[in-house]
């Protein structure tokens, strides 16, 4: 499906509200036809997720460790992740311990889930997902880990005010790029 076709889907698929707000855009350069360039998604004129060709893979963070460190993430943590702490710790570990080791866990697997999203954001992969996007469902689309998925069904006119509003406690593990553009359609609630 040509570029201009896949947009012009998309962006049927906007809330009203968001209607003008948000862009897709992917600027190609007429001598250089086998080069993918750019691809963004614009809000109010400005480049907010930009997706740029495999070589250059965008990080919103450079490592483990400061994603791990980041006091705006907060990933709940089960009760079954600190029995699965406590099994493998194979003694006693006090339990205050043990909610610090399983936050470590959770955290560092949370944030390599985060790098291998990032990793994979370019424009053919845009495509890729856009195409996807439009051949699922918007709860499939909610649901996955995919950053791009959850970007496209959070501006989507089929996504009703409730359950924008129910899905606050799902948005708090999920990108900050997944983040803002929640909190930009709970804005025009």
């Amino acid at each position: 499906m040509s570029w201009s076709k896949l947009k012009q889907q998309l962006e049927g698929f906007l809330s009203p509200a968001l209607n003008g707000r948000v862009e897709y855009r992917a600027p190609g350069y007429r001598y250089l036809p086998d080069k993918s360039g750019i691809c963004y998604i614009s809000v109010d004129k400005k480049n907010v997720l930009n997706m740029s060709d495999r070589m250059n893979s965008i990080r919103w963070y450079q490592t483990e460790l400061e994603i791990k460190n980041d006091p705006t993430i907060q990933i709940p943590i089960s009760r079954d992740t600190i029995e699965a702490v406590r099994k493998d710790a194979k003694g006693p570990v006090p339990e205050d311990r043990l909610l610090v080791i399983a936050r470590s866990r959770t955290s560092s697997e949370h944030a390599k889930e985060l790098l291998s999203a990032q990793a994979s954001l370019s424009k053919s992969n845009f495509i890729v997902v856009a195409n996807k996007y439009l051949s699922t469902s918007v709860e499939e689309s909610i649901e996955s880990n995919e950053i791009l998925l959850n970007v496209l069904a959070l501006v989507d006119r089929r996504v009703g005010k409730k359950r924008i509003l129910n899905m606050s406690e799902k948005m708090k593990v999920k990108h900050p790029i997944v983040q803002y553009f929640y909190e930009l359609r709970r804005s025009t609630l």
